[in-house]
C-alpha cells in the first residue's frame, strides 16, 4: 500500500473507532451512573425516596397516569399504597389502596394527612407534583408498627416524661425481643435515661441529627422512631436494628431507554459519516501534499501543481475548493517554499557559474606573470653571461613587476575574505571626509605618469563628518580613481564631488571616458569581473570594485553607478551621518 493511501486510511480508522469508543463509553457510564444513584437513593431513603422515585417517573397526559409496573409490583410487595388525587381531590389513580382509605378527600381531610402524616392506622408520605397544568397530590400509605409499638408502651409505661421505675424490666423484656433500645432525651439532646442495650446509645444528639437519621437510614445502623408526647419536654427514641432489606435494583424508565438507545444509534451513525466524511476531507490534502514532497525531492520545483491536482484544488475562478480552504496557509507556503527553492537552485547554478569563471580568470592572471617570470629565470640560468647589464635591469624590472602583480592579487583576496567574514578589525573614529577625498584627489593630481588626466575636485565649504575608518575610506577612493584612470582613454576628465546631500555624506567621482554598456554595469562588482571595454594589456587584479563594494557595505553605506557608452561613468556613494 503506498504511503498516500496508507495515511488515508490510518487517518479514517482512526476517527471511527475514536468516535465508537467515546460514544459507547458515555453511554456506559451514563446508564452505570444514573443506575447508582437512583438505587443508593431508594436505598437511603425507603421509602421517603421511593415517592419522590415515582412522582419523577410517572406520566400524566390525556387526563390519565401511566405508571411503571416495577412500581406497582414494589408497592403491592411491600405491602403498600398509593393514591394519586387531583385538584379537586378526587383519586383518579390508586395502587393496593385498602377499602378503608377514601375516594375522595376535602380541604380538612388532606391538611391532617400532611401535618401528621398519618391516615387512621397508616403512616402516610406525601408529595406535590406541580409539573402539569394541574397539581397532583401523591398518598404513599404504609403501616408503621414500630411506631405503634413507641406509641403504645409511652401510654402504659411513662411517669413524668419517664420509664417508670416499676415497668423497666417489662420494657427491657419487650427491647430485647427485636434487639433494640430505647433512648429519652431533653430539650438539649442530653441522654437522660436508656433502657436496653447501650453499646450504640449516643449521650448528646445535635438539632438535625434526629431529623438526619429518620430521613438517611441507610446510612445508619439502627432505624429510629421518635414520639413527643404533648405537654412534655421528653422525646422517646427507640432504636430498632437497621434491616439491609433486599429489593429489586430500579431500571431506568424503559421508554427513557428506548428514546436513549435511539438517540443513541442515530448519534453513532452520524458519528460514522462524519468520521468518513473527516477521513475525505482531510485523507485528500495528505495526498495532495505527499505528491508534492515526491515532486519537490526529485528536484521539480517548477511542478508544484500538476494540471490534474489544479482542477482538484482551484475552481475555474482560480478560488481554493470548500475542503481545501482549510490549508490555504500552506498550500500558500508550499508556493512560496517552492519558489524560493527554485531561486535558490537558479543562483546555485549562477554562483557555480561565476566560481568557475572567477578561477579561469584568477588561473590565467596568475600564469601570465608566472609564465614571465619562468622565463626570464631560465635565460638567467642557462647563460647570464651572454646579456648586458642593461638587459638584466629589464629582465629583473619585469620580474619585479610580475612579483608585484601577483603580491597585490594575494593581498586583494586577503582583504575581500577579511571584510565579508569580520576578520578585520575596523577601527572607527570621527573625522572629516572632504579634507580625505581632496587629498586623494591630489596625490593623483601630483602623479607625474597620470599628466594626460584632468582631475577636478569640487567640496563643499562646511565640513562633511564621517564616523567610519579613515584608512579603508582611502582604500576606497584609491579603487575607484585607479579604476576610471585605467578602464579610460587619455586626455579624459574625472571629477571628484564630496557633500551633504539631505542627511546623507556622499562621494561621487564621474568620467567623461568609455562608459559602460547595461551588462558591464550589472556585473561591476562581482569579484574578478573586469568587463568587455577592458583590454588585455590593462594592469589590476580585477577585485579593486567588489573590495570598494564590500568597504561601502562595511560602513552602513550603498553605491550607485550610472553609465553608458561613450557618455562616460559616475558612481556615487552615500554614508550615513550618524
Amino acid at each position: 500500500m503506498k504511503v498516500q493511501r496508507r495515511m488515508a486510511f490510518h487517518f479514517t480508522y482512526q476517527l471511527v473507532v475514536y468516535s465508537i469508543l467515546i460514544f459507547v463509553a458515555m453511554i456506559v457510564l451514563f446508564l452505570v451512573l444514573i443506575n447508582r444513584i437512583t438505587n443508593e437513593d431508594l436505598k437511603r431513603n425507603f421509602p421517603a425516596g421511593a415517592l419522590s422515585s415515582i412522582v419523577a417517573e410517572t406520566d400524566y397526559s390525556k387526563k390519565e397516569i401511566k405508571m411503571s409496573t416495577h412500581w406497582k409490583e414494589l408497592i403491592e410487595e411491600r405491602d403498600m399504597w398509593l393514591q394519586v388525587v387531583n385538584a379537586k381531590g378526587q383519586v383518579i389513580y390508586s395502587v393496593h389502596t385498602p377499602k378503608e382509605q377514601p375516594t375522595s378527600y376535602s380541604i380538612t381531610q388532606l391538611i391532617a394527612i400532611q401535618q401528621s402524616e398519618k391516615s387512621g392506622i397508616y403512616t402516610v408520605d406525601n408529595e406535590l407534583d406541580l409539573t402539569y397544568s394541574t397539581p397532583l397530590l401523591f398518598l404513599l400509605g404504609y403501616k408503621n408498627p414500630q411506631q405503634e409499638k413507641l406509641t403504645a408502651w409511652y401510654m402504659a409505661y411513662h411517669q413524668n416524661g419517664l420509664v417508670n421505675e416499676a415497668y423497666k424490666n417489662d420494657l427491657l423484656t419487650e427491647l430485647r425481643k427485636t434487639n433494640s433500645f430505647l433512648l429519652i432525651v431533653d430539650q438539649a439532646g442530653q441522654s437522660v435515661q436508656t433502657i436496653g442495650d447501650q453499646t450504640s446509645a449516643i449521650d448528646v444528639y445535635e438539632p438535625l441529627e434526629v431529623l438526619t437519621m429518620q430521613q438517611k437510614p441507610g446510612d445508619y445502623d439502627t432505624n429510629i422512631f421518635v414520639y413527643q408526647p404533648e405537654n412534655s419536654d421528653m422525646t422517646w427514641i427507640l432504636h430498632t436494628p437497621n434491616e439491609r432489606i433486599t429489593y429489586t435494583k430500579q431500571p431506568i424508565l424503559s421508554e427513557a431507554i428506548r428514546i436513549f438507545i435511539w438517540i443513541g444509534g442515530s448519534l453513532l451513525l452520524l458519528s460514522l459519516a462524519i468520521s468518513f466524511w473527516h477521513g475525505y476531507r482531510y485523507g485528500q490534502p495528505l495526498i495532495l501534499f505527499a505528491g508534492w514532497f515526491e515532486r519537490m525531492g526529485n528536484g521539480r520545483y517548477d511542478e508544484v501543481l500538476t494540471p490534474k491536482d489544479r482542477k482538484k484544488v482551484f475552481r475555474r475562478t482560480g478560488k481554493l475548493r470548500i475542503r481545501y480552504r482549510l490549508y490555504r496557509e500552506v498550500i500558500a507556503a508550499f508556493y512560496q517554499m517552492a519558489e524560493r527553492l527554485a531561486q535558490t537552485e537558479k543562483d546555485r547554478r549562477q554562483l557555480e557559474k561565476t566560481r568557475e569563471e572567477w578561477m579561469t580568470g584568477i588561473s590565467h592572471d596568475l600564469r601570465t606573470p608566472l609564465s614571465t617570470i619562468q622565463g626570464y629565470g631560465y635565460i638567467l640560468e642557462s647563460s647570464p653571461a651572454q646579456w648586458s647589464d642593461e638587459e638584466l635591469q629589464d629582465m629583473g624590472k619585469m620580474i619585479r613587476e610580475k612579483s608585484s602583480y601577483m603580491l597585490e592579487l594575494m593581498n586583494d583576496f586577503s582583504h575581500i575574505y577579511q571584510i565579508k567574514h569580520g576578520t578585520v578589525h575596523m577601527d572607527r573614529h570621527e573625522f572629516e571626509l572632504g579634507e580625505l577625498v581632496r587629498r586623494s584627489v591630489l596625490k593623483y593630481v601630483n602623479d607625474a605618469t597620470l599628466a594626460e588626466v584632468d582631475f577636478l575636485y569640487e567640496g563643499d565649504e562646511l565640513p562633511v563628518s564621517l564616523y567610519g575608518n579613515p584608512k579603508w575610506i582611502q582604500r576606497l577612493m584609491d579603487n575607484l580613481l585607479s579604476n576610471a584612470v585605467k578602464h579610460n582613454p587619455t586626455g579624459i576628465t574625472i571629477t571628484v564631488t564630496c557633500g551633504m546631500l539631505n542627511d546623507d555624506a556622499y562621494i561621487r567621482v564621474s568620467d567623461n571616458g568609455r562608459g559602460m554598456d547595461e551588462a558591464t554595469v550589472n556585473k561591476l562588482f562581482e569579484r574578478y569581473y573586469r568587463g568587455t571595454n577592458t583590454e588585455e594589456s590593462s594592469s589590476g587584479t580585477g577585485l579593486g570594485m567588489s573590495i570598494a563594494k564590500m568597504i561601502v557595505e562595511a560602513h552602513q553605506g550603498r553605491i550607485e553607478v550610472r553609465s553608458a557608452i561613450g557618455e562616460g561613468t559616475s558612481i556615487s556613494i552615500y554614508f550615513p551621518s550618524d
